[in-house]
């Protein structure tokens, strides 16, 4: 699978499926956490938040798109407020 944006983990952290903490890392210089992504994935029956870090508006819509291109897959963008 090809990601359109920098994607991993966050290290030292777990989420529900056993793996670290999903990120995703924009192109704005700083990191700050900038929204989450709520994923819900019916076929492998999981559900899941993910972190954006340092992502303009645009790569957040971008992000958003890429988690609802799927018919057993949805999720919600959840913008931090200042």
């Amino acid at each position: 699978m090809v990601y359109p944006l920098d994607y991993g983990y966050l290290a030292g952290t777990s989420a529900g499926d056993g793996d670290g903490i999903d990120v995703w890392r924009g192109s704005l210089a700083e990191s700050q956490l900038d929204a989450i992504v709520c994923t819900v994935d019916l076929v492998k029956r999981d559900v899941e938040i993910k972190l954006l870090l340092g992502c303009t508006a645009e790569e957040q819509s971008v992000i958003c798109d890429f988690h609802n291109d799927s018919e057993s897959m949805a999720a919600i963008l959840v913008q931090r407020r200042d």
